[in-house]
C-alpha cells in the first residue's frame, strides 16, 4: 500500500468479452484521477479478482489488483483488448468447482452467491467508487453492487451495441467497421466462383452488426435475431442479387442469434457461462447447407455453391478505430466527472449525439434489440433506407 495521501481510492474492471477501446478507458479514466489527486486500482480479470482476492495483507494479491499509473496504462492505451484481463464471472452464481479454495469451507453449495466476499474484499482494498466497463450481464451485477451499497459508476461496453440507456457501447464502431472491410475482402472469392457468401457475425439477441454494415451496402441482405427468416424467401433473394449483379455473387450477413422460422438458436454446445448463456455458433453454416439445397429451385436447376465464413473474434481483436479512441476517452472522463461530483449509481452514455449519464438500474430495467417495423423490411430481408433526418450516427440504435 502506498504511503502517498489520496483523496480516495477508484476501483476500475473489465468483464466479458474483449473488444478494442477498453485499453483507451482504462487510460482515459487513470489518467484524469490520478492528475484529481485519487488512487487507481485495477481489478484483474473483470468480477473474478473481487472473487478470489485473499484479505490478507501478507497474501501475493497481484494476479487480482494492481496499482495503475499514467506510464503503464499510456503505454496500453493505444491497443486492443484489455490489459486488465477479463471474465465472465458472476459472483453472485459461483460454481462450487469455481469456489476459491480459502472460501471452500463457507461456499460448499452447487452454486454460491459470493457477493458478501465481494463486499469485504472491496472494503478490504479501501475502494470508494468502483467503474466497472462491460455489456448488460457485467454491469447487471454492478447495479446489484450499487444496491448494497458500492459506489458504483459504470461504461458501457460490447460489440453487440445491445445495453439499454445508451446509443453507443465500446467496441461496435471497430466490429462494424472490421466487418465491412472483411466483407469486402471475401466479395473477390465470392466473385471468382459465382458463389453466395454467407458470414456469420456476432449479435446473440440483437443484429446492429449485421444491419450495420448491410446498410452500409457491405452485403445484400441479413438475417438478424429480431426476425424469424424464411430461408425459402432467402434463397430467392439471394438468387435474384446474384443474378443481377455482373460478377454472379450475393452476399448474406447472419447474426449468430439469428433463427430459421418456427427453429432455435443454434448453440456450439450446451456448456453455460455463469450468467446462463450457452455459447452460439453454426448458424451461418447451417443457412450455407440450406440455400445450396434450394438454389436449384430458384435458378433454373443450377446449383450455386457456397463460401461460409464465420467472422468471430477477428472482429474484436487488434487496435480500436478512430470512434472507438474517442468515445472511450469520453467515457472515462464522464465517469470521472461525476466522481467528482459526488454521484453514482449511474451509466456513462452516448445519447442522441451527446455525452449524458442515466441510471445504471437501466441495464437490468429493460432490452436493446433492433425496431424491426422500422428499420427491417422482412420481406426484403434487409434495412430500411428512409426517415434518416435526425437519426444517431448509427442510425437505427437509438431507442427513440
Amino acid at each position: 500500500m502506498s504511503s502517498v495521501e489520496y483523496k480516495g481510492t477508484i476501483g476500475i474492471l473489465t468483464g466479458g468479452g474483449d473488444v478494442p477501446g477498453l485499453n483507451p478507458a482504462i487510460r482515459a479514466v487513470t489518467i484524469r484521477a490520478r492528475r484529481e489527486g485519487y488512487r487507481v486500482i485495477g481489478i484483474r480479470r473483470g468480477w473474478a479478482g473481487l472473487v478470489d482476492l485473499a484479505r490478507d495483507k501478507e497474501a501475493d494479491n497481484s494476479r487480482f489488483v494492481q496499482d495503475l499509473n499514467e506510464e503503464i496504462v499510456n503505454k496500453a492505451g493505444r491497443t486492443g483488448g484489455t490489459f486488465l484481463h477479463s471474465s465472465r464471472t458472476k459472483p453472485s452464481r459461483v460454481k462450487k468447482a469455481d469456489v476459491p479454495t480459502h472460501l471452500a469451507d463457507r461456499y460448499d453449495g452447487e452454486l454460491n452467491d459470493l457477493t458478501p466476499e465481494v463486499l469485504a474484499n472491496l472494503e478490504f482494498l479501501g475502494i470508494d467508487y468502483l467503474i466497472p466497463i462491460g455489456g448488460d450481464d457485467t454491469l447487471s451485477y454492478g447495479a446489484r453492487l450499487y444496491q448494497e451499497g458500492v459506489k458504483v459508476v459504470a461504461i458501457p461496453k460490447t460489440m453487440d451495441n445491445d445495453v439499454p440507456g445508451t446509443d453507443y457501447c465500446i467496441g461496435f464502431s471497430t466490429c462494424v467497421t472490421r466487418t465491412i472491410e472483411m466483407t469486402n475482402r471475401l466479395r473477390t472469392s465470392a466473385g471468382s466462383h459465382e458463389r453466395f457468401l454467407v458470414i456469420e457475425v456476432f449479435g446473440r439477441y440483437a443484429g446492429f452488426t449485421a444491419m450495420l454494415p448491410t446498410m452500409a451496402g457491405a452485403a445484400n441482405r441479413c438475417v438478424i435475431p429480431e426476425h424469424e427468416f424464411d430461408i425459402e424467401v432467402l434463397a430467392e433473394r439471394l438468387t435474384h442479387d446474384r443474378e443481377r449483379n455482373p460478377s454472379r455473387y450475393a452476399v448474406v450477413l447472419v447474426s449468430e442469434g439469428a433463427t430459421f422460422k418456427g427453429g432455435t438458436m443454434v448453440f456450439a454446445n450446451q456448456e453455460m457461462d455463469a450468467y446462463g448463456h450457452a455459447k452460439l455458433g453454426g448458424i451461418g453454416d447451417l443457412v450455407s447447407v440450406e440455400l445450396k439445397r434450394l438454389s436449384p429451385t430458384f435458378n433454373n436447376g443450377r446449383t450455386v455453391n457456397v463460401i461460409s465464413q464465420k467472422l468471430g473474434y477477428l472482429v474484436r481483436c487488434g487496435d480500436p478505430d478512430a470512434i472507438d479512441s474517442i468515445a472511450p476517452m469520453a467515457f472515462g472522463n464522464l465517469a470521472l466527472d461525476l466522481i467528482l461530483s459526488g454521484i453514482h449509481g449511474r451509466l456513462v452514455v452516448l445519447k442522441n449525439g451527446r455525452y449524458d449519464n442515466v441510471p445504471v438500474d437501466v441495464v437490468t430495467s429493460t432490452s436493446k434489440v433492433v425496431d424491426v417495423e422500422s428499420f427491417y423490411h422482412r420481406e426484403r430481408l434487409r434495412p430500411y433506407y428512409k426517415s434518416f433526418e435526425m437519426k444517431p450516427l448509427f442510425i437505427m440504435t437509438s431507442e427513440g
